[in-house]
């Protein structure tokens, strides 16, 4: 697969086939992937908790919130729920760049997932002190992110938009997620050479 045909797969899938299970493996491969992204200046201050358990996954999944533009979807019903998650944990004192490093290994897990013909979400809306116990992590430890992964069962559109109208994403009757993009000559600014 071309690296821009993985991007393009790369989308926030939000229901999935639960009978595709994930193995351990499989994440970890993930993980090392993201292990190996560029790092400010090279602390690599994250940590993993991960699970392809059907039980701690239900219990992952009861933590979080599925899509702030959908507020009247639950999330993913039983059956289409992720049978994956990589949690990314770092010290609660880490420095302000880490955000950056954040974005970086969470691109690479869901790039390296699509490349496998898997599809995630990142899920910031998560109630972490209640995944901190159920993941039984140390007091010095703070979630950042919850990645989802599974076998995606959801189609995404992406549709270009004109400047100014909404870039909102909407799910249609037939269940088709829309992602509204700006165009290319709306967001450069300035191209030189």
């Amino acid at each position: 697969m071309e690296f821009r045909e993985i991007v393009k797969k790369n989308r926030s899938y939000r229901r999935f086939d639960q009978s595709h299970g994930l193995s351990r493996e499989l994440l970890l491969e993930l993980v090392d992937l993201a292990r190996t992204a560029p790092s400010a200046g090279n602390l690599q201050v994250f940590r993993y908790a991960l699970s392809s358990s059907a039980e701690i996954n239900s219990r992952i999944f009861e933590t979080l919130g599925w899509a702030a533009s959908l507020p009247d979807w639950p999330g993913p019903e039983e059956g289409e729920r992720p049978t994956g998650y990589v949690v990314i944990v770092a010290e609660k004192d880490t420095w302000d760049w880490a955000r950056v490093d954040l974005g970086i290994v969470a691109q690479t897990i869901l790039l390296g997932a699509a490349a496998r013909g898997l599809g995630g979400c990142m899920l910031g809306n998560v109630r972490k002190e209640k995944l901190r116990k159920i993941l039984e992590l140390g007091e010095g430890m703070q979630i950042q992110l919850v990645i989802a992964l599974g076998k995606p069962v959801e189609r995404v559109v992406l549709e270009e938009v004109d400047e100014g109208e909404s870039i909102t994403y909407y799910r249609t009757e037939d269940r088709v997620h829309h992602v509204p993009k700006r165009k290319l000559a709306d967001l450069v600014l300035k191209a030189y050479g």
